[in-house]
């Protein structure tokens, strides 16, 4: 019996590795799918929301008394703002308010602050933003006959561009006509051209 059992023993270990080379290989694992690139969403911009900022610049311009001679005016100016966007797709409109210290003081004609409300409406490439602006402007006038507010309006376009993600600086320009303000009964015209650089931050 021990003969036997070695026998059958020894018979495995060598027939054993003839056998499996007699069966047929394993099924190959099926095909993989090729990896789909899905780029990665770009993301834009937003323009939305309620800003503050600070603004300067210089202001040159015109006053032409009527029945007399113009003469020019300019002087630095800066101050502060508030406004707040709305974007749909590239399209962005607003609304903003500034008032600025003005330093105009030429042939006995001061005007020491400048203000406007304007509209704003213009188009966003990322974070780039191109506008048109008009609406609204508000300036003392005071000259040897007396004192007086004027009130008259103002167009101007500028660039916008956001730096950060809640900052943005922009350069514009302001064309602003007082055209018929009275001081102690003397009438003129005031025409007034503002370049200025400005701060926002966005909420």
């Amino acid at each position: 019996m021990k003969r036997i059992l070695i026998a059958g023993t020894f018979a495995l270990s060598v027939g054993g590795p003839a056998l499996a080379a007699d069966l047929p290989p394993p099924p190959a694992p099926p095909p993989r799918a090729p990896a789909t690139y899905v780029p990665a969403a770009v993301q834009y911009y937003n323009w939305t929301g309620i800003y503050i900022g600070i603004n300067g610049g210089y202001n040159f311009g015109t006053v032409s008394p009527t029945g007399a001679g113009s003469f020019n005016t300019n002087g630095f100016l800066g101050g502060g703002t508030f406004g707040g966007n709305y974007q749909m797709g590239g399209l962005v409109i607003g609304i903003e308010g500034d008032a600025d210290y003005n330093s105009v003081n030429n042939n006995g004609f001061k005007s020491d602050w400048l203000a406007t409300v304007r509209g704003r409406a213009g188009w966003a490439f990322d974070r780039i933003l191109f506008y048109g602006t008009g609406g609204g402007a508000f300036a003392p006038a005071s000259v040897a006959a007396g004192n007086a507010t004027m009130m008259g309006w103002t167009v101007g376009a500028g660039i916008e561009w956001a730096f950060a993600q809640n900052w943005s600086a922009k350069v514009e320009y302001l064309y602003v006509d007082f055209p018929s303000p009275s001081v102690g009964g003397v009438s003129f015209t005031d025409a007034e051209n503002v370049i200025r650089v400005g701060l926002n931050y966005k909420f």
